[in-house]
């Protein structure tokens, strides 16, 4: 009987170990920062964060550093007698200009950042970004070329019919190809409600709102493919409108937008030809 227990005990301490052991490989790519990103203005937005989040942890240090050692040290058992004042014009000046002193040195790097955030002249290209319940069109101003893209992921995935995918709702037939190391101007708009593309990877994320357009750019620094989705909560199928982004060399990028005008030619000659003839030889 205690050779049992013992063996039984000792089956629980290896489960619990295998568990753990699985759950810290599970975890490991957990990341609990925001990325770092590929352009420019991902890196600015992420050195801002870090730079915002240790000026509150050393807030956080002084003020609770302060409070301890003043709950320990005056506590009563040691026969602390509160001190008697009412004001203190030292004290109401230092708490006035020290938050403000704080404020503007977090202020000055932030404004940078948003200048150049918002800073889309001399663009080498030009696209609009519309969005529709529930999927994006792209239209490339200076090409010619517009598509719509569309969530890819299979039904039987959504219905929990099949296996979950690794990009799992977030996959879509035609991405938004651009090319690497160019600035490119993205124009957003929408067709009926708000929507707000978002793309993590950039660095930032734009309202598309019906009736105006707003400005943005980007600058991929190396290929790849960046994933996104709707941040507007924008109607029933919100979570079935994702973005992707497939970032190329620009001799790839041109080829694929030489065959996507070719495509489209072909395609207009098509639709031409299927016009209906009316009396006197005259198409619709």
């Amino acid at each position: 009987m205690a050779t049992s227990r013992i063996a039984h005990g000792g089956g629980i301490a290896l489960s619990a170990a295998l568990s753990l052991a699985w759950s810290v490989g599970a975890h490991a790519d957990l990341a609990l920062n925001m990325p770092q990103g590929v352009t420019a203005i991902s890196h600015d937005v992420y050195h801002l964060h870090m730079l915002i989040f240790w000026i509150c942890v050393a807030i956080g240090v002084v003020v609770f550093g302060v409070m301890f050692w003043s709950i320990y040290h005056h506590r009563k058992s040691r026969g602390a007698v509160p001190a008697q004042f009412h004001e203190s014009t030292l004290v109401e000046v230092l708490w006035t200009i020290v938050p403000m002193m704080i404020l503007i040195g977090m202020a000055v790097p932030a404004t940078g950042t948003l200048v150049r955030m918002y800073d889309a002249r001399d663009a080498e290209l030009t696209i609009k970004v519309t969005g529709y319940q529930w999927r994006w069109q792209y239209d490339y101003l200076d090409d010619g070329v517009k598509f719509f893209s569309t969530l890819s992921t299979p039904q039987a995935q959504i219905r929990n019919l099949a296996p979950k995918g690794e990009h799992y709702l977030l996959e879509v037939d035609h991405p938004l190809v651009l090319p690497v190391g160019k600035k490119v101007r993205i124009l957003t708009t929408a067709a009926d409600v708000i929507h707000s593309w978002w793309v993590p990877e950039l660095g930032w994320k734009k309202d598309a709102i019906p009736g105006f357009i707003n400005e943005v750019w980007t600058q991929i620094e190396k290929p790849g493919i960046y994933r996104g989705q709707c941040a507007e909560l924008c109607g029933r199928d919100h979570g079935f409108m994702p973005i992707v982004v497939k970032a190329l060399p620009e001799a790839e990028f041109r080829q694929w937008l030489e065959q996507m005008k070719k495509d489209s030619t072909s395609q207009t000659a098509q639709n031409d030809s299927r016009a209906p003839i009316v009396p006197g030889g005259q198409t619709l």
